[in-house]
């Protein structure tokens, strides 16, 4: 067995000098076989263009945990594609945690939080869950990407975050090369993607683009809200 750096999650600038440059595959597998074996976790949305970084992580181990949050208000397409591609890759530890339903009675009693407050409903269905979700782990794998803008543009490879480490393996991918990633792997696309729908969320949050949109434009469309707010602040419990 490989030992495991007891001080690589306190030494964020270390990894990146190690790291520097490498993405993908070539990143994420010292990640996961070294740096934290055992302590790092996926964190997927089962959307667009989840499906890549999915193949990825199972290629180098089907039993790293990924983490879906099920904010029961997503797409049922969503739902079925997640279990789609779990038996198709192989995954063997995915946990669909759902937001407390205490606080959801208390916060939520309608539902329609999201149409009063839609940062209050990303909190409660989707910051506090995985808050919960990712205690024991010193490291998660986001899929963000540079090309998506906003906030997004400069992301970094590897980052400190709320005392974890965040890996981000597709951040200087292209969507050129997320597509031809698709192809190569024989990845089925998510449904709604034929359907107009270039990023998927929760199905009161979620619209349809134009092809020439911004992929993110459906997200909160109008609200002036980009990001549900997990790459933003997230407390270690």
């Amino acid at each position: 067995m490989l030992d495991q750096p007891a001080s690589a999650v306190f030494e964020p600038d270390t990894l990146i000098v190690r790291y520097e440059g490498l993405s993908g595959e070539a990143l994420l597998r010292p990640m996961i076989e070294r740096e934290f074996r055992g302590r790092i976790a996926l964190v997927s949305s089962f959307g667009i263009e989840a499906a890549v970084l999915l193949d990825l992580v199972a290629a180098i181990d089907r039993n790293v945990p990924v983490i879906f949050l099920d904010t029961e208000k997503l797409f049922g397409e969503t739902l079925r594609y997640r279990d789609a591609l779990v038996a198709r890759l192989g995954l063997t530890d995915v946990r669909s945690i759902k937001p407390d339903p205490a606080a959801v009675a208390r916060l939520d009693p309608d539902g329609m939080l999201f149409q009063r407050d839609a940062d209050s409903c990303c909190v409660l269905r989707k910051v506090a869950p995985l808050a919960g979700a990712l205690d024991g782990f010193d490291a998660w794998i986001s899929g963000r990407k540079r090309f998506q803008g906003g906030l997004r543009g400069s992301l970094p490879t590897i980052e400190a975050a709320d005392g974890r480490i965040k890996i981000n393996p597709l951040a200087s991918w292209t969507r050129e090369s997320i597509e031809a990633a698709f192809a190569a792997r024989g990845l089925p696309p998510h449904p709604l993607e034929a359907d107009g729908f270039r990023s998927v969320g929760c199905m009161p949050c979620t619209d349809r683009v134009a092809a020439e949109a911004d992929p993110r434009a459906g997200r909160w469309a109008g609200a002036g809200k980009t990001e549900c707010g997990i790459h933003l602040a997230l407390p270690r419990r």
